[in-house]
This record gives C-alpha cells, structure tokens and sequence, in this order.
C-alpha cells in the first residue's frame, strides 16, 4: 500500500536540543533513546485507521501529534524509520459496508484514499511503510505461530486462537491499569471476555477461524483472519525490530491494544519491552462534548478545508493545548488560531536582527523539546517582534508544519 506524498520540511535554524517525551509505561517525562536500531534509525511506529469514517479531527490531533514528534526528530538531524498501518480487515469497516449496501473492500479503498488526500493537505510527512492489514497476513500467520510454539497462545473451537495474559511476566505495565480497569475496558473496546473456554477473560484473539461470509486466509494456521492487536505487533516488529523507540496512537488505544500488541512481541521474541516510549495523544471534544462516532458529531478535516479553512489554522486550534489533554474543539478555536496566523504573518514580515529571530526558534525548539510543548512555542512566536531572513518562518514550518 503506498502512503501520501511528503511535504517540503525545511532545515530549521537554531541549536538541536534531544526530544523528551511522557511514557505511558513509566509514567514521566524521559528522553527518547535513538540507539536502538542498529542502522541509526528512530523507529517508531503508530496505529493507523479502520478505513471506514477517515478523517475526523480525532484521527488529525492523533497524526498531527507524530507529525511533531517526527519533525523534531529530524530537526536534530537523525534519520526516522516510520511505520504505520491500515486495519482494512475489521468488524467495524464490515458492519459499516453493510450498513451501507457497499463492498467493503471497495468502502476501505475509498477510505484509505480519502485519509491519504487529508494527510497531504495538513502537511503531515507520511510513513515510509503504509502497511495495510491485507498485506501482512503471512506475517501475522507466523508470529501466531511463534506464540504457539512458546505456549503463549492456545486453540479454541471454531479455528480460533488466543494469546495468554499469563505469557510474559511484565503484562500490563504499558497502560498500568488496574485488573478492575481492564476488564472494563476490554470489553467496551472490542474484546470477548464472556468468550467460553478462554484460560482469561483477558486473552486476546490472535487469530479467528473462518465463518461463514467473512474473509479468511489460508496458511499454517487454518483458514481465518489476523485478530487486531497482532495485526500491529506483527508489522511494527517485522520493520522496526523487536525493541524500537516509539509506539503511539490516540489515549484509547493505551488498553488493550497497545498493552496486547506489546505482550505479543515481547513473548514472541523474548525482548523485555517493545517500545522505549508508549505515546498517547489526547481524546478530541467538540463544543464540549466528546466527538465520537455513536454521537454523530464528528468533524471531518475535508469539510473544513472544503469550507476554507487553512491547514495551518487547523494545525494551531489544535496546537493551542497539549497533546496529552484531552481537547475540545469549536468554531471559535478556529477562528482563534486564524487570527493568530493573520497576526503572525503580519508581525513576521517585520525585519529584526539575526540574533533575535534566532533566540526565537532556540526558545521553540526548547519548548517542543519539552514533551511537545506546543502552547509554550506558540507564545514564542506571539512575543516576536519580527523575522530575520525567514528564519522563524522556516522554524514554523520545518517543526510545527504551520506556513505563513
């Protein structure tokens, strides 16, 4: 599957300062080691969509958030192995296509297209692999088999196989919730702990055995489908390694997915954690109240654009609070970050001393450095008196993406 053509990212002036990020895991602020990888790579990699409702802001805030993190990665001059996938092989995006009368694969395709167009029209700098779940079934058929060889996972009727809770010692430390939270959570965000026969009401499907009007493939494991959380966990590892930097997703993914896509690879490879980093981005309200799909207030980044908004403005409404809150959106932020573009444009077209533009981006590239800290460098920018050059400008869009 190919990803979206990539954006200009400028070379951002100003001293390199090394990005620092919360860790879901350990639960503090800590640098992200760029040594992992053999070849001097940062790896990271990030959940993608379910093709089925692409793009609302919810998805935006969550891609936008990597897009910083990649962006002051490469400011610092390090090379970026980004990784990102399609569950275009769902429940969801089945339900969906029947819903509306259409193919799902056709309904996915056009999804899938449609995401790609918003990527490029937000200036997001795509992944280097654009793995959708269709592609990488022989890989998840072997890391179930692994699982299997390692008494990770077990058989149940029907074809289906399941992954242990019990199989890595470590077992949630990614999201640190308690069992209560688990079991909630499990089975509000698509597990099956009612399953009959399961060892846990925790254990994860890792692979389902075929029914009758569902896809399937064939292989090793008999005819069926990949089960999501190793859908990820497959692909990650097979391009990233084992253990690599950075894992993220929106904060709903933190359990069970992420928790199970981590317990997979760990037990699979023996490695004691995936992902140096586990990094979450903020949940996105509309007016108040959660955008979601069951309330059908989801604003979608084409009808905003469609409408006249600017990629940038759109970047700066949801800039303006931290990446790990949870954020509402409005009309009125909208206008909000307009304003503060407008004003930007006019403030910076004003010539300064080098000296003083450049104290500018070192104090952005400080505040970003500092767990994203997007509210802290917009007001650099809001205290400027002027540009020097185009360097701020520059600085604004090789690290924030936002163009005057």
């Amino acid at each position: 599957m190919h990803s979206w053509p990539a954006p200009s990212v400028p070379v951002v002036a100003g001293t390199p300062v090394a990005l620092s990020l919360y860790d879901t895991a350990d639960q503090a602020v800590k640098p992200v080691d760029i040594t992992p990888d053999p070849r001097g790579e940062v790896g990271m990699y990030v959940c993608g969509i379910t093709p089925y409702d692409a793009t609302h802001l919810g998805h935006a805030a969550t891609y936008l958030t990597f897009d910083l993190i990649h962006r002051q990665l490469l400011a610092n001059g390090l090379r970026v192995h980004y990784v990102q996938n399609v569950t275009d092989v769902d429940d969801p995006l089945f339900e969906r296509a029947e819903r509306d009368g259409v193919d799902w694969r056709d309904l996915g395709a056009r999804q899938v297209d449609l995401f790609r167009s918003d990527m490029e029209l937000l200036g997001v700098i795509p992944p280097r692999e654009y793995v959708g779940a269709m592609e990488s079934v022989g890989e998840v058929i072997e890391m179930v088999a692994s699982l299997l060889d390692a008494n990770a996972a077990y058989r149940l009727d029907h074809g289906d196989i399941y992954a242990s809770v019990n199989a890595t010692p470590q077992f949630g430390y990614e999201s640190n919730f308690t069992r209560e939270d688990m079991e909630h959570f499990f089975a509000e965000r698509g597990g099956d702990p009612e399953r009959e026969g399961k060892r846990d009401p925790l254990d994860a499907l890792v692979w389902r055995g075929y029914r009758e009007g569902e896809p399937a493939w064939d292989g090793a494991l008999g005819p069926g489908r990949p089960g999501w959380h190793v859908e990820c966990s497959a692909i990650a590892t097979n391009r990233l390694g084992a253990s690599f930097a950075i894992q993220g997703g929106g904060s709903d993914l933190a359990f069970p997915h992420h928790e199970f896509s981590a317990a997979h690879a760990e037990a699979a490879y023996g490695v004691p954690r995936m992902a140096g980093h586990y990094v979450h981005a903020g949940m996105i309200a509309l007016n108040g109240t959660k955008m979601s799909k069951s309330l059908g207030n989801l604003v979608f980044v084409h009808k905003l654009t469609g409408a006249g908004h600017e990629a940038s403005a759109i970047r700066l409404a949801l800039f303006a609070v931290h990446y790990r809150a949870d954020r509402d959106f409005s009309e009125t932020a909208l206008e909000l970050a307009g304003r503060r573009l407008s004003s930007w444009r006019e403030t910076l077209s004003r010539e300064v001393t080098l000296e003083e533009a450049t104290e500018v981006v070192d104090k952005m590239r400080t505040a970003l450095a500092d767990d994203l800290d997007t509210p802290r460098a917009l007001t650099c920018v809001d205290e400027a008196r002027g540009d020097h050059d185009g360097i701020i400008a520059a600085a604004l869009d090789g690290l924030l993406g936002v163009r005057l």
